[in-house]
């Protein structure tokens, strides 16, 4: 999923989200918006926890939008106000438009908005005089609708009903002396050609009489002059449309000229971009292309969502970011790099890569969870905090220290927690009783859930290590898992090409967790924590991914290292 717009600042956790990256989002763009006035929104890059989906509920909060790309797109850099031209549109309207608008090239849609071709300037001169004509037989003929004549002509119907086909039609204009008129229509109705005529005349009775007669498939009357009723009703038996317009004939002569419609114009190649292509994808394709305008259109569609130019993909605006509960592009959404990163605010170590082209707010603290921190911007600055808001707080406050229990937690965070509970009006216990059993994984969750619910990939040592956790209130069903996800995590590894993978499930009442390994095996092996003989390893008293089973694998990492050098 791309983004559709970027006027709003996006606040945006890790990927494959937990209640912290997730609750935190919804939190500081709400203190964005309350505090300073900023267009604010929370995304996500991942699948919502079934947990979090509870929370959620019980907040009366939507689920930020799922995005899984922030690159500029094609649908962003374009005009979706563009000016469009139909394919039975006439060459006198797509011309008054391009006059209108300083526009020398537009693109041509079908009436289901789908895009047909781009007409430029050039290719629409074509309508009045098309290309290899000789004689004068070329230059009469016309391929064009007698309904878009009358338009054309703002005229008035009358004979014949007016045919809205298109038709190759031969002009005849009665401009000459009547005798060498009427001689001239009376040798084309010997020759067989009357019924594919166009005869444009004036207040020449005899003239119009012998166009009637000789059954011209179109009579034309040029000055705003009418036609007798017997005529009328001749033309009508006789099949001749005719038309009464207010125009002298040379004017009737090019405004029937331009009554060509447009489709006739197309048939070049031009080539279309998809919304959600990356800018930075598609630029050096489009660089060698002639072509003026480049329509965008839906994915797997041809429908015209707008259009861009080339100087459009020079500096394309950035969309605006603000990482919470992580500083790592590893660890960020897809296309981050390409992004305006305006803040951060984590509370975990430094170990990432983040480049900005000035000065950018960051905010790194020793704390329990994100939550804390930005929980504390509303209480210091006295900014209203929404109970649902401070709902969702809590519980990425309470799932990240496991309700103050967890080693990370800090005075800090105990001290928001009964804040935000107070504004809430929950007791924490109850909600964490509740919190936690709202959602097991090891008991309903797939494979897929157990690997990615909560996971986040460090680059340590030269090795590239992913690191679930999965938080349960009891481990009765780990046995059942275990083959499962010991398959699940060497899937992970042969997919994305991980040195190291490990899943921790936790059971937050008896503060220990059960970890397995795939990869290194001098790794895993230097783990120091107790290894059972079925491979499960044992990790009493560890429930900080962050604080002990990262700091704990760092080490193996290191420790393994060292093995290999000596």
């Amino acid at each position: 999923m791309t983004l559709t717009s970027q006027e709003p600042t996006y606040v945006i956790g890790h990927l494959n989200p937990d209640a912290d990256a997730i609750c935190a989002a919804i939190g500081y763009a709400e203190y964005l918006r309350v505090a300073e006035g900023v267009n604010a929104e929370a995304l996500r890059c991942g699948t919502v926890p079934a947990r979090v989906k509870w929370v959620l509920e019980q907040a009366g909060q939507e689920a930020p939008k799922l995005v899984t790309d922030v690159r500029t797109t094609a649908e962003l850099i374009s005009d979706k106000c563009t000016l469009t031209v139909s394919e039975g549109d006439t060459f006198l309207k797509v011309y008054n438009t391009m006059q209108e608008s300083g526009e020398e090239s537009l693109p041509v849609v079908s009436e289901d908005g789908e895009i047909l071709g781009i007409l430029d300037f050039t290719q629409l001169m074509q309508l009045l005089m098309p290309r290899n004509v000789t004689g004068s037989a070329g230059v009469k003929t016309v391929y064009v609708s007698p309904q878009k004549i009358l338009e054309s002509l703002k005229g008035r119907s009358m004979g014949a009903p007016i045919s809205d086909r298109e038709e190759e039609l031969i002009m005849f204009v009665g401009a000459s002396s009547e005798a060498t008129t009427r001689e001239g229509l009376l040798r084309d109705a010997k020759e067989g050609i009357s019924k594919a005529q166009l005869v444009i005349c004036g207040d020449r009775v005899k003239l119009q009489k012998v166009a009637v007669e000789n059954h011209v498939r179109i009579l034309v009357m040029t000055g705003g002059f009418d036609l007798c009723p017997d005529m009328k009703e001749q033309a009508k038996k006789n099949g001749v449309m005719i038309i009464a317009c207010e125009y002298d004939t040379a004017t009737t002569v090019q405004l029937i000229r331009c009554s060509k419609m447009v489709d006739t114009a197309l048939g070049g190649e031009f080539l279309c971009v998809e919304g959600n292509e990356a800018v930075s994808d598609i630029s050096k394709r489009l660089s060698a292309v002639k072509q003026e305008i480049f329509p965008v259109v839906k994915p797997e569609t041809r429908e015209l969502m707008g259009v861009f130019t080339k100087a459009d993909l020079v500096s394309p605006p950035q969309t605006k970011i603000v990482m919470v509960d992580h500083n790592e592009y590893s660890q960020a959404v897809k296309g981050i790099e390409e992004a305006e990163v305006v803040e951060v605010i984590d509370h975990h170590r430094l170990g990432g890569n983040i480049v900005s082209r000035g000065p950018i707010r960051f905010l790194n603290e020793p704390v329990g969870s994100s939550s804390t921190l930005i929980a504390r911007k509303f209480k210091t600055y006295d900014v209203s905090l929404s109970k649902g808001v401070a709902l969702c707080l809590i519980a990425g406050l309470i799932s990240d220290t496991l309700n103050l229990t967890s080693p990370t937690t800090t005075e800090l965070d105990k001290e928001i927690l009964s804040w935000l509970c107070v504004i809430a009006e929950i007791d924490a216990d109850k909600f964490t009783t509740d919190l936690f059993a709202s959602g097991s994984l090891l008991h309903m969750g797939t494979v897929d859930e157990l690997m990615n619910t909560d996971r986040k990939e460090f680059d340590e040592g030269g090795k590239y290590i992913s690191i679930a956790q999965v938080e349960e209130i009891c481990l009765d069903a780990f046995d059942k898992r275990r083959v499962e996800m010991e398959q699940g995590l060497e899937d992970l590894i042969a997919k994305k090409g991980y040195d190291l993978a490990l899943v921790a499930v936790t059971d937050i009442t008896k503060h220990y967790s059960l970890i397995l390994a795939r990869g290194d095996e001098r790794v895993i092996k230097a783990l120091a924590f107790e290894h059972r003989s079925d491979g499960v390893i044992v990790a009493e008293g560890v429930v900080s991914r962050k604080k002990q089973i990262f700091p704990a694998v760092s080490d193996a990492v290191l420790g393994a290292g060292a093995m290999t050098l000596s």
